[in-house]
């Protein structure tokens, strides 16, 4: 397995050299609101330590991004009105990895609504903007 790439995009939104729509942060875990949505809240959350994927990354770490993925899920169900929430994590190529620092996409779904095809559309930035607020709200009451 390759190493870790330091140059990846989550390593450069997580030094601040990209800009997100943040919606949870603390001292292991960084969460903000993929661009490319595959529906409306779909949001990505990271570990703040260099980690390639699940076959790398540090228990505590991996812990502490499952712990804030439920509690992002637990208030997307409430923001976005959702019927059910999709995990997806993926681990190399193989395993559909495109950006190679580990994240977890945790995706708010409504039933009978099909997600939109992985990155294929743009979402506007005001409109994820107002979902990163309302989120990121709704967090501090979970």
């Amino acid at each position: 397995m390759p190493g870790y790439d330091p140059q990846n995009i989550f390593a450069k939104i997580l030094r601040g050299e990209l800009p997100c729509h943040k919606v949870y942060e603390n001292d292991k875990v960084l969460a903000f609101l993929d661009i490319m949505p595959r529906a409306p809240g779909h949001t990505l959350v990271l570990p703040k330590a260099p980690a390639r994927n699940l076959l790398d990354i540090a228990p505590d770490d991996l812990a502490a991004v499952m712990h804030a993925s439920q509690t992002i899920a637990k208030a997307a169900m409430s923001v976005f009105h959702a019927d059910g929430i999709t995990i997806q994590q993926f681990n190399e190529g193989a395993g559909g990895q495109v950006v190679f620092h580990l994240h977890v996409h945790v995706i708010p779904r409504k039933a009978g609504v099909a997600m939109k095809p992985p990155a294929s559309e743009k979402e506007r930035p005001d409109v994820l903007s107002d979902q990163a607020l309302k989120l990121a709200a709704a967090l501090t009451r979970v």
